[in-house]
């Protein structure tokens, strides 16, 4: 099956497009024994298990690379984080097969660098999708869409959910005398990428809920799968989201709405709460219920 396939399939089966965060930060976590690599380890079997247990299968996980390649030290010969990232890769396919993983990457560079990036997100983490800069331009993008064609998704960057997002991506182009936002452009772009493959998606945010609507419109009727962060600490609603899907006929089984430190360490900053546990799995709960499909 081809990417949109899988997100549409896997959606349908756990009923819910929820997208998982899995954002470790040492500081916050249950366990402290001075092996980062068994901590990590340590929290996600745990949680991993209360959720099969419970029930809460997401309808996807995105691992963000930069919190476990930050943990290693390679002048040292030290890689923990890198080898927790693939534990936790394994985790998730023994524990949830078949529920697809994109590792938030971002990625893009010339062509030839693009493709070692693609082949360090499919081949080197066997992943199911990964997620792309778009900045410069389609040479840059292509290598990841070419890699393996359709059977592996690329999610461009569209309209992101950071505050600093507006400074370039609502510059407003003029085309033919006509005048539109950036990330308008972009999603041009990505239908165009896209076009036959269904495996090229965008990152849209949910912390600009107009400008969401705008774009979902947009791709209502063009099967582009939609990555939508910001829900949860940034300020977003799972529940506004879908509204705001199922209002312009968005179909929502292609999308995936992402938290994550709210339901993996919701506590943020403060000490480690007894009932850890049980406050993640109420968190997902929630979650899930908000994102159903």
């Amino acid at each position: 099956m081809n990417y949109s396939e899988l997100l549409t399939e896997s959606a349908q089966r756990v009923g819910n497009n929820t997208c998982m965060g899995l954002d470790p930060q040492l500081e916050v976590l249950p366990f402290s024994s001075g092996d980062l690599r068994n901590d990590l380890n340590s929290f996600f079997r745990i949680l991993f298990r209360r959720m099969v247990l419970s029930g809460l299968i997401p309808a996807a996980f995105k691992p963000n690379i930069g919190y476990y390649q930050a943990l290693d030290k390679p002048r040292d010969e030290d890689f923990s984080g890198s080898l927790a990232l693939a534990d936790v890769l394994d985790m998730v396919e023994n524990f949830f097969p078949g529920i697809p993983v994109i590792l938030d990457s971002k990625r893009g560079d010339i062509a030839r660098s693009s493709l070692n990036y693609a082949n360090e997100a499919f081949d080197s983490w066997q992943v199911d999708a990964v997620t792309v800069a778009p900045y410069m331009g389609s040479d840059s993008v292509m290598p990841f869409i070419n890699h393996t064609p359709n059977e592996k998704g690329v999610y461009v960057l569209n309209r992101t959910s950071n505050p600093g997002g507006k400074d370039l991506q609502n510059l407003q182009v003029t085309d033919n005398e006509k005048r539109s936002p950036l990330y308008m452009e972009v999603a041009r772009g990505i239908v165009n990428y896209n076009a036959g493959s269904g495996s090229v998606g965008a990152v849209v945010g949910a912390t600009n809920i107009a400008e969401l609507k705008d774009i979902a419109a947009f791709y209502a009727d063009k099967s582009i799968p939609l990555l939508i962060p910001g829900v949860g600490s940034q300020g977003g609603t799972a529940t506004e989201v879908l509204s705001v899907l199922r209002s312009v006929g968005y179909p929502v089984e292609l999308a995936r709405v992402n938290s994550s430190s709210s339901l993996t360490h919701p506590w943020k900053k403060a000490p480690v709460p007894e009932d850890w546990l049980e406050m993640c799995e109420a968190n997902l709960r929630s979650m899930i219920e908000d994102t159903k499909v």
